[in-house]
């Protein structure tokens, strides 16, 4: 596994460095009810603070090799969506995520995710 500061000692720049590494947003809110208003997830590594019951968050276009974590800290179940077109674990439209949890959500094809969630 690449560690941001080996990568970038070794000459990268910071673009690189994210690039292979991935970045990180803290603080997040969950949003909306539907896959139309849910937050959109820009980061690799995601953690989600506050929420309200059954709002969400939408993933990335899927790519095959695509990898996204997620750690929900809100107090309350999230849904994460795919975008359109896209599953999650092959056949789901959505996956709920309860709180103090966490999910790394992998593409392994262009239009699906497939989930492992802690217990």
């Amino acid at each position: 596994m690449a560690i941001p500061s080996r990568v970038l000692a070794s000459g990268n720049s910071p673009l690189s460095t994210t690039s292979i590494c991935g970045d990180g947003a803290t603080g997040l809110v969950a949003l909306g009810s539907t896959i139309a208003d849910a937050l959109q997830l820009s980061a690799v590594w995601n953690a989600v603070t506050t929420s309200s019951a059954s709002t969400g968050l939408i993933l990335p276009p899927t790519e095959a090799g695509a990898m996204i974590g997620v750690r929900n800290d809100s107090g309350q179940t999230i849904v994460i969506y795919p975008k359109s077109g896209s599953t999650i674990n092959a056949a789901a439209s959505s996956l709920n995520v309860a709180t103090a949890k966490t999910v790394i959500l992998f593409a392994t094809s262009a239009t699906t995710w497939a989930s492992v969630l802690t217990a």
